[in-house]
């Protein structure tokens, strides 16, 4: 996403006026019983300058770090896709004198800034309404889903942040099943189930011949003869060793409460012993290629193909 014209100076200099305070500010965190050093630090730092220490410069750095105080706030909100939805700005509450607001957006390593100096930036300017206290999105898409930073610093180098995680519900799609479609007994064999639209992220389970794989199997007498781990979050089923009951039509079924579960297309698997027959049968054909070939070889000599031209 870009800025929406050009940055202001500041974010050109590489300087955030109403970023995270830098560490050793001594901060105030909501709900953590820390306070910021106060008039005892600056009175310190005095005391050093005046037996030759820090300069006036660091002093007054020192006096204006003990000023900032800051409190965050968290919340997570989940809104169906093509909904509006509203995204508080708690740090508004707070009451600081002559607010500066700035919102931004982060969806992984990605941080972008799409309100300040009161205007929002493209391609926010058309689906956001703002308010001091809220923005606004006439309807989000799943591209919304992220978190969302309001900074607001007042007088006195007063900070406060709040900070929203919205996800933007999506039901599944229907999920892939991969499944092989042969397998040796005795072997370790995975099959996997992918779903790549769902949100927040679905859980998976496994259907063998239409029956519900239970977590364990030995809790069920359908399938104590297999030896299987099942996981619910990756959608992955692991059968280690495989065993000649586990032959059958596999699905899966994803599901995140959003919508109906989606389930895949079955997929037969046999599970077999190793074919030793079909192992003779190759190396049989090899010889046979090899002494065809060999043969091909001793007619050509014996021909005179390979006979050097006499000079």
């Amino acid at each position: 996403m870009g800025w929406g014209g050009g940055a202001p100076q500041h974010l050109a200099e590489g300087r955030h006026p109403v970023g995270p305070t830098p560490r050793g500010a001594g901060l105030t965190w909501a709900g953590r019983g820390r306070a910021a050093p106060g008039a005892g630090a600056a009175a310190a730092a005095m005391a050093g300058a005046a037996r030759g220490g820090p300069g006036p410069w660091l002093l007054l750095l020192g006096a204006a770090v003990s000023l900032v105080g800051a409190q965050v706030t968290y919340e997570t909100k989940e809104v169906p896709e093509n909904e509006p939805a509203e995204i508080p700005c708690a740090a508004y509450e707070f009451g600081l004198k002559n607010p500066r607001i700035e919102w931004k957006f982060q969806k992984g390593s990605s941080l972008v800034l799409f309100y300040y100096g009161g205007e929002l930036t493209e391609p926010y300017k058309d689906r956001i309404r703002f308010s001091p206290n809220a923005i606004v999105f006439l309807t989000v898409t799943r591209a919304d889903t992220g978190k969302y930073i309001c900074e607001v610093v007042g007088d006195g180098s007063k900070i406060a942040k709040s900070e929203v995680n919205l996800i933007v519900q999506v039901p599944p799609s229907k999920p892939v099943a991969h499944v092989p479609t042969s397998a040796t007994i005795g072997s370790r064999i995975v099959l996997r189930c992918t779903e790549t639209d769902g949100s927040p992220p679905p859980s998976f389970r496994w259907y063998k011949d239409g029956m519900l794989l239970p977590t364990d199997p030995k809790s069920s007498p359908s399938f104590r003869n297999s030896s299987y781990s099942l996981d619910t979050a990756t959608g992955e089923l692991v059968f280690q060793p495989l065993g000649s009951s586990d032959s059958g039509d596999y699905s899966c079924e994803a599901s995140n409460n959003v919508g109906s579960p989606q389930r895949s297309d079955a997929i037969h698997m046999e599970a077999s012993e190793v074919n030793v027959g079909g192992i003779v049968a190759a190396v049989v054909v090899l010889l046979m290629v090899l002494a065809l070939v060999a043969f091909g070889i001793w007619f050509a000599y014996s021909r005179g193909f390979f006979s050097k031209r006499k000079e």
